[in-house]
């Protein structure tokens, strides 16, 4: 078993109750069956359950299931979505998120899924650049998921991760009113996050080798400045990178609410690119590895994920 931190339920499409949670919207059944085709749970070529099933399964009203299925064939995801029949999975799924024709889609929908095709592999290799490592983190899960259900036992497991580092000035996030001497509660916030979910990274990982056989290495490295964007690279073949966006927000530390500059990172959008998709995507892939190496070798240090 492994430790979650806020960790989305992608269960089976089929033989399971009606759901006793609150009525979801039509766009987060549309997420839903998004992760499902993503992991490999509804594959390629298969179709649908109905409707009706679907609307049963969600607690929500057919048009809501229209709706969502709708999305999904509008992402080339699903084909012969109409009222008559139920809608087929679309044959070349599993490749919509890379490519030239790529739409950028929120890290928290795309993430996930391109992680768990990573864990296809023999040997999966993940380098990553980011703030906190929260999106990498909810990611996995999915693999993992795969993992102990058996429908997934890659041989060997690397994990690089660059963060930045405790002891510089992060330019994000902070107060808007600015640092108060050695007194900066965002800087603790942040690092405290930073430190939970690496260390959670590293546990779920890790854990596979005594409950699976899985040759599994964990790796971070700090960095002297904060990333502007967060990148992960996938077996070589692929790059997902994304801006952090800065945005203005109100957040209670310890007792206090406080103004700061921030960045939501499972939000932003990633944008997908694949070697061997076309020139401009090969020589990103190509590049974002050299990038990634040279960090890692030259100015980046050892972390420790403690306060």
């Amino acid at each position: 078993m492994y430790c979650s931190v806020v960790e989305p339920e992608h269960a089976s499409v089929h033989g399971r109750e009606r759901s006793q949670r609150p009525r979801r919207t039509h766009r987060e059944v549309a997420d839903e069956l998004r992760a499902r085709i993503r992991s490999g749970a509804l594959q390629p070529g298969q179709r649908m359950p109905t409707q009706a099933r679907l609307a049963d399964e969600f607690g929500v009203e057919r048009g809501a299931v229209r709706q969502a299925l709708r999305i999904l064939q509008s992402e080339r995801l699903l084909t012969n979505v109409s009222k008559g029949a139920p809608a087929t999975v679309a044959a070349d799924a599993g490749r919509v998120l890379t490519g030239p024709a790529a739409p950028p889609l929120p890290t928290t929908v795309a993430l996930a899924p391109r992680i768990a095709a990573a864990f296809g592999a023999e040997h999966v290799e993940i380098d990553a650049v980011c703030l906190t490592s929260v999106s990498l983190t909810l990611a996995i899960g999915e693999p993992l998921r795969q993992i102990h259900a058996g429908r997934l036992k890659p041989a060997k497991v690397d994990v690089r991760v660059l963060l930045p580092s405790r002891d510089i000035d992060l330019a994000f996030p902070v107060p808007v009113g600015g640092r108060d001497g050695d007194d900066d509660p965002v800087h603790e916030r942040w690092l405290a996050q930073r430190n939970a979910q690496g260390q959670v990274l590293r546990h779920n990982l890790l854990a596979l080798r005594a409950t699976h056989g899985i040759d599994v290495r964990v790796t971070f490295r700090a960095l002297p400045f904060t990333p502007p964007v967060k990148l992960y690279l996938l077996n070589g073949v692929e790059a997902l990178f994304a801006y952090y966006t800065l945005a203005r927000r109100e957040a209670l530390i310890d007792h206090e609410n406080l103004e700061m500059y921030d960045a939501q990172g499972v939000r932003s959008m990633l944008f997908a690119f694949e070697r061997g998709a076309g020139p401009r995507d090969t020589v990103f892939v190509e590049q974002s590895h050299l990038w990634f190496d040279a960090l890692w070798e030259t100015i980046s240090s050892e972390l420790v994920l403690t306060s």
